[in-house]
């Protein structure tokens, strides 16, 4: 598909992709759309007319998040989609205002795309789910009785979801290291990463009602990378009874680009099969998972990055509509801008795993890093950055990065 904007070659941001954004311009936080190294200022086409014909008030990108256009509902983002496509490959209304209308990308300020009013995160991987119990438990069965019948999921913080290129603070709290008969309180020692994507709630529900598994991608926006970061030994001591808290509610970074449904639909695949059958509102048809291949790169400060995990979005035993007709069974509403992360997701050997304690068998093992430097768990300083795309043929669609560098 030919268009007149330069795209480069390998782009995540091609004419097949079109995510949404939020970015500063002249100091106030701005809807768009990122094509090739621009940014399309949906606000600015809107005051140029571009969208006067579309069948939604083109007002919602006088907001700072785009809240208000999901509102608008799958037909609009689907109309715009396509004017999008047609104004790119046609020298119209766009191409008359482009000075108005596009600027830079790359020395674009992103800011979070969306108000996020909740988050849950989900333990969806049954590579990962597997050995983290091979490690804290490494007498008993990997898998707990009920996780290969219901997406396990804990409910997070939303406040402490960050924009990609924050900078993540080393969390303190209490530990209790195997050396110790009490515990101590310091700053986490054991500081990891987790590789996770993300879906954008994109309709919302009453409290009371039920999202069918059937019915659960009409109310997904789209979707952005995630890193869950944890602090283990925290995490290690505090999760039993109740699961996650400090260990986890300091921080988790997305990416700034929101990567919609109707772009990723060219990359299903074929989903993981379910043993044993899972109850019947969990059962669904067709292909769910996608084909997104994903990598994982840590640099200490002033040093080379080493990519240190390849693994693929298509590896998880639960999809996202399973996640969400589980998460809603019971009545739980949903809101739109609300976040529910993946879990970590790991594939079957250790070059795919998707975090830290994974990978170094619990801190036993070190991971080599370029200039002979080696990690078990992340330094003050290391940046990480976790990349996600889809190809097929000469269609390729990403995520942009996600990164985030750990300051004491």
């Amino acid at each position: 598909m030919n268009t007149w904007i330069n795209i480069p070659n390998n782009s995540d941001f091609t004419i097949h992709n079109l995510p949404y954004g939020v970015f500063m311009r002249d100091q106030k936080p701005t809807p768009g759309i990122a094509i090739g190294d621009s940014i399309i200022d949906l606000n600015a086409a809107a005051k140029c007319g571009l969208f006067k014909n579309l069948d939604f008030n083109s007002s919602v990108f006088e907001s700072d998040v785009l809240n208000d256009f999901i509102e608008c509902g799958k037909n609009a983002w689907s109309s715009l989609r396509s004017f999008i496509i047609s104004e790119l490959t046609t020298e119209g209304e766009l191409f008359e205002n482009k000075d108005k209308i596009i600027v830079d990308r790359k020395n674009a300020q992103m800011c979070l795309p969306i108000q996020i009013g909740d988050y849950t995160d989900f333990y969806s991987s049954i590579e990962h789910a597997t050995n983290l119990g091979k490690l804290f438990r490494p007498n008993s069965e990997p898998l707990l009785p009920n996780w290969r019948h219901i997406p396990v999921g804990y409910h997070g913080r939303a406040s402490s979801i960050v924009i990609s290129g924050t900078p993540i603070k080393r969390p303190q709290g209490q530990m209790k290291p195997p050396t110790e008969e009490k515990p101590i309180f310091g700053h986490s020692k054991r500081l990891d990463i987790e590789l996770e994507m993300a879906f954008i709630i994109g309709s919302s529900t009453k409290l009371g009602e039920s999202i069918a598994v059937e019915d659960a991608e009409d109310h997904i926006f789209g979707k952005v990378i995630f890193n869950d970061w944890s602090a283990r030994d925290i995490q290690g001591w505090e999760y039993v009874p109740l699961g996650p808290f400090l260990g986890k509610n300091f921080a988790s970074t997305i990416s700034p680009w929101i990567v919609t449904m109707e772009a990723l639909e060219p990359f299903r695949c074929e989903s993981i099969k379910q043993d044993p059958p899972v109850l019947p509102y969990l059962q669904y048809d067709g292909d769910k998972n996608f084909d997104i291949q994903l990598e994982v790169g840590i640099a200490p400060k002033e040093e080379e990055e080493t990519i240190i995990s390849q693994s693929n979005f298509k590896f998880m035993y639960w999809n996202m509509a399973q996640q969400l007709a589980h998460h809603t069974v019971n009545g739980c509403n949903v809101n739109i801008g609300d976040v529910m992360a993946s879990g970590t997701i790991s594939g079957r050997d250790q070059n795919s795993y998707g975090s830290l304690i994974e990978i170094s068998k619990g801190g036993k093992e070190p991971i080599q890093l370029k200039n002979n430097k080696e990690r078990t768990f992340l330094e003050d300083g290391d940046s990480v950055t976790i990349r996600a795309w889809c190809q097929k043929g000469d269609i390729r669609i990403g995520f942009g990065e996600c990164e985030g560098t750990i300051v004491s």
